[in-house]
């Protein structure tokens, strides 16, 4: 058979009829091959082979040579894209603007995040006042010399005194916990290893600070082996670790979530208690009797509470129990049994979303059909007044101490990057602060909200965003993405990635999907453990949707999705893989029958379910994306995403799907992965390697789509048939 160059493989690729020459899967792009072994696990009596196990192993020299390997083919296809450096060029032209975070004043400084435009990390500054001239407290760039160290999260003490940072290196969920003293701006020798998904949390006093970390894993299997035994410590300023105080150790329940918080008096402690990534349990006890057992507060796991303050008896939650839209309540801690009383009643036409305290008031989030509103109530519970906001989109900020009487906020859109405003308390005034300027008209752009009915009636919201007075004909590409799990919400943001896609005619679609927390407790659980289908059906409802109505078609249409979004594309691919052009699984859980066992996968079990449970194993092997692809199917052109120092979602999982995908893809269409080095899950990755994969997803999305590229001049990067 005649050797082809990638070139005109990925030519032939995107004829309507395919290569002429090429008879079989072999003749397609010259893909690694991956050895298969005889592996075979016994699921209550299924048998289910897994003969790419050995991908696993992240460090064996094997593995490696095949990342290797599969870069190169990926990399040789997307260089061989002719405007996907024209591509990267506009991108960092798009990227390349100030932009702030609203700032906090702690002690006597006002703190905030600003990124000069391509700066990998977001710096740290600070200023006296707010017409003061601002410096650079902390510069994360610094922290390593590539860029990839990033800040996972900081805390300053309550008096302003101490800043706690937390350090992740290329991404990894491991972190360490350093301090700076904000009077001399030095950095003290206090450092705290092991911590994960936690930060600094500092004792009413500030002279420490409580953390959640781990035993120290083995360096073998630092990445991937699973996490247990998580313990909340005690940290005091000026001694080392192994000094530390252990507050709170569950040796019964090894696979459990464990974070402390002293009440802002100090009186209490509080002991936040998880079994996953949804329902909670509340232990407390008073800090001046150590040596007391913990008292459940409020009993686990059926709902959420999260502390907002605490104050002499009274604790104030954050709390979905009796109220599947969210209250904030309150509860007497000196109670023989302590009761929830509203202070904030449920909304049932508005999900609370966040709520919190200051200066002396409570300001609550809520979503309004995934859209911001804010109100602010005083300290006896009585509504002052509704936040009038200036415009539509998402809101962040509102935060501040006790003695403040202003507040900051910023609020984004999807055309719209985040811009500052300042909030008098007392007035309910917003004044612009900062208003950052990006390279683009937004006036040429339209977002619209829609609603689609699911298969089983449900209204559905989708946001549709475009270039103004765009033809409704089927021939454009669009980009539909959803998350669909976990309680969370999808809200409009700002992307400079996407304002290129929309630039080159594209059209980009946000679906907020069942499993989401748009609507509360009944949205997310709608798609909980053996209703996950329904979330790959409102996905596959709102693809069709927009097909039928005109906005893209079969041959234009991509998907996209991170994590657990990931893991919704490699579903619906498997599931429709005639419905899709293009998909795009980043950083997905695609095994769905062995993601347990990896680092900490096991608290994704209350969302899922778990193999080694006969009737959810039945359920998860029937959509799993890896065991779902067939021989004899033409799979959409796909193009995998993952990272090496993914210790979140191992990169296992997307290693084996794409190895099997290859296996069995029966058309030209071409099934790459794109692993990066010395990044991990997506949090912290620097702007540079944002901007290259960003370029790298949408050239092979306008590839793939056989869509219309135009950089300057208008310009035509295919001549195929649909494009006539």
């Amino acid at each position: 058979m005649k050797k082809m160059t990638v070139m005109a493989l990925m030519l032939c690729a995107l004829t309507l009829g395919g290569c002429r020459e090429k008879k079989t899967r072999i003749a397609m792009l010259p893909y690694p091959e991956t050895r298969m072994d005889d592996v075979v696990d016994d699921y209550h009596g299924t048998q289910v082979a897994d003969p790419y196990r050995w991908l696993e192993d992240y460090n064996s020299a094997e593995t490696a040579a095949w990342v290797r390997a599969q870069n190169e083919v990926t990399f040789n296809f997307l260089e061989q894209i002719p405007y996907r450096e024209q591509m990267k060029q506009r991108l960092e032209e798009l990227w390349n603007f100030p932009r702030e975070g609203a700032p906090v004043r702690h002690g006597d400084w006002y703190y905030f995040f600003r990124n000069d435009g391509l700066q990998n990390q977001s710096v740290l500054y600070r200023q006296a006042t707010l017409d003061g001239e601002p410096e650079v407290f902390l510069d994360p760039n610094k922290l390593s010399p590539d860029g990839t160290a990033s800040l996972a999260a900081t805390s300053f003490s309550k008096d302003g005194r101490y800043l706690g940072y937390s350090v992740s290196a290329a991404g990894s969920d491991w972190v360490e916990i350093h301090v700076m003293d904000t009077h001399t701006g030095e950095k003290l020798p206090d450092v705290i290893r092991w911590v994960k998904f936690s930060g600094a949390v500092w004792a009413a006093d500030s002279q420490g600070f409580y953390y959640s970390a781990y035993d120290e894993p083995d360096e073998a299997t630092r990445l991937s082996g699973q996490n247990r035994f998580q313990t909340v410590w005690y940290h005091r300023l000026g001694t080392p670790q192994s000094a530390d105080v252990m507050i709170y150790r569950d040796e019964r329940n090894p696979l459990r979530y464990f974070h402390g918080r002293e009440s802002d008096d100090g009186r209490y402690i509080f002991i936040s208690a998880a079994e996953g990534t949804h329902g909670t349990e509340i232990l407390y006890r008073r800090t001046d009797a150590p040596a007391a057992p913990f008292r459940v507060l409020l009993p686990g796991f059926e709902n959420n509470y999260s502390l907002i303050f605490a104050e002499g008896d009274t604790a104030y939650f954050y709390t979905n129990d009796g109220a599947p839209n969210y209250r904030v309540a309150t509860i007497g801690l000196s109670a023989v049994r302590p009761v929830l009383h509203d202070f904030i009643p449920e909304n049932p036409d508005a999900l609370l979303r966040s709520a919190g305290f200051v200066g002396g008031n409570l300001m609550a989030h809520y979503l309004e059909h995934a859209q911001s509103a804010v109100l602010q109530y005083d300290r006896s519970g009585v509504l002052v007044r509704r936040v009038e906001l200036p415009g539509i989109g998402t809101v962040s900020g509102f935060e501040g101490n006790k003695d403040v009487t202003e507040t900051f906020y910023s609020l984004t859109s999807f055309t719209s990057p985040a811009t500052i405003y300042r909030y008098d308390l007392n007035t309910g005034v917003s004044e612009l602060f900062r208003r950052p300027e990006v390279d683009f008209d937004p006036t040429l752009y339209t977002s619209e909200q829609v609603f689609y009915t699911g298969r089983d009636g449900e209204q559905i919201p989708m946001f549709i965003v475009s270039r103004k007075g765009i033809k409704r004909d089927g021939r454009n590409p669009l980009m539909l993405y959803a998350y669909g799990g976990f309680n969370h919400t999808l809200t409009p943001a700002f992307n400079p990635t996407n304002i290129m896609f929309l630039e080159q005619g594209g059209i980009y679609v946000s679906a907020n999907i069942r499993g989401g927390g748009e609507y509360g407790r009944r949205w997310h659980r709608s798609a909980l453990l053996e209703n996950r289908q329904t979330a790959f059906d409102d996905f596959i409802t709102a693809a069709e949707y927009l097909i039928d109505n005109g906005y893209t078609s079969r041959e234009k249409i991509a998907i996209m999705g991170g994590s657990n979004g990931g893991l919704l594309v490699g579903a619906c691919m498997t599931q429709r893989p005639d419905l899709f052009a293009v998909a795009i699984p980043q950083v997905g859980v695609l095994d769905m029958l062995r993601y347990h066992l990896f680092t900490v996968g096991w608290g994704w079990a209350v969302e899922y379910g778990r193999a080694d449970i006969p009737e959810q194993f039945e359920y998860l092997y029937a959509y799993s994306p890896l065991h779902n692809l067939r021989e004899g199917v033409c799979y959409p052109a796909t193009l995998i995403t993952t990272a090496d120092h993914d210790d979140r979602v191992v990169p296992a999982h997307s290693f084996k799907f794409a190895a099997r995908l290859q296996a069995v893809q029966s058309c030209d269409r071409p099934t790459l992965i794109r692993i990066d080095t010395n990044t991990g899950h997506g949090a912290g990755k620097p702007t540079s390697k944002r901007i290259e994969e960003a370029a790298d997803i949408y050239s092979f999305v306008l590839w793939n789509t056989g869509s219309k590229v135009s950089f300057g001049r208008r310009t035509r990067a295919l001549q195929l048939p649909h494009d006539e």
